[in-house]
Formats: structure tokens, C-alpha cells, sequence
């Protein structure tokens, strides 16, 4: 598969949701293949780079902010200029969000592709956060 796209029913505004999905203290929260997430400045803008690690890599990776329009789109590209991932933010109401993640890969195959189940849990970390442990 070279291109995955799934979106998910998030019951927060469009600007909460935009903010906890770029924020890389949050990552580890609903990805659960990510140990540890930072980036190289804060506010993130375009030319920011992501570094994040899994819970067994010693190595990290890192993705560069390509692309960033306050509650609309965040789109990164990894080092290797292969992969790339887009978060695409829809407001339904005031209240309610629509998130639409979209990976595709110019060559090859998605290593691991996003499955509905993660952003299932992000919409159930963003809605539910006195449920969960936030200093994790």
C-alpha cells in the first residue's frame, strides 16, 4: 500500500484538536509505536523538525513541517523525502471536528500504516483527557 487515508468524528473544537495533534508532548498519547516526540523550535512553523523515536529505536526519525495552516493542515515529509504524512481538520460545529490523516509514500510500500484503532484512541485521548495519565 502506498497511500492510507482515514478520518474520525472528533467531539472538540477544531482548535483544541489542531493544537493537541501538533504539540509533540501529546504524540506518545495516542500513538502507541512513539516513546518520545520534541521538535527543534516552538511555535512549530513550516521548516520545523519533528524528531521522535520508538519505544525500542535507539535512532530517531525525523520529519520537516512542509506545510502548516492554523486549524486547517499540518503536513510533514521525513528526512528520506519519501514519506509523508497530512492531518487535514474540518469544523463540523462549534463543538465537533472532523480529522482526516492521510500517508502515501512515493516509492515502495507504508512501513506500519496507521490503522482506523489509532485514531480512534487520539479521538478518545482528545475527548476524555481527566481519563488519562498526562504526565506520561
Amino acid at each position: 500500500m502506498n497511500k492510507n487515508k482515514l478520518t474520525t468524528i472528533i467531539k472538540k473544537p477544531i482548535k483544541e484538536v489542531f493544537e493537541f495533534t501538533i504539540n509533540p508532548d501529546n504524540t506518545h498519547k495516542w500513538i502507541s509505536g512513539i516513546a518520545k516526540e520534541k521538535t527543534n523550535e516552538w511555535p512549530v512553523r513550516i521548516g520545523t523538525i519533528y524528531s521522535n523515536r520508538g519505544k525500542n529505536d535507539k535512532e530517531w526519525g525525523e520529519y520537516e513541517v512542509i506545510k502548516l495552516e492554523t486549524n486547517k493542515s499540518f503536513l510533514l515529509r521525513r528526512d528520506d523525502l519519501n514519506y509523508h504524512v497530512e492531518y487535514t481538520y474540518r469544523s463540523i460545529d462549534e463543538s465537533t471536528t472532523e480529522l482526516t490523516y492521510f500517508e502515501w509514500v512515493k516509492n515502495g510500500d507504508i512501513e506500519g500504516p496507521f490503522k482506523q484503532d489509532t485514531l480512534n484512541k487520539l479521538k478518545v485521548v482528545i475527548e476524555n483527557p481527566i481519563k488519562f495519565n498526562w504526565s506520561n
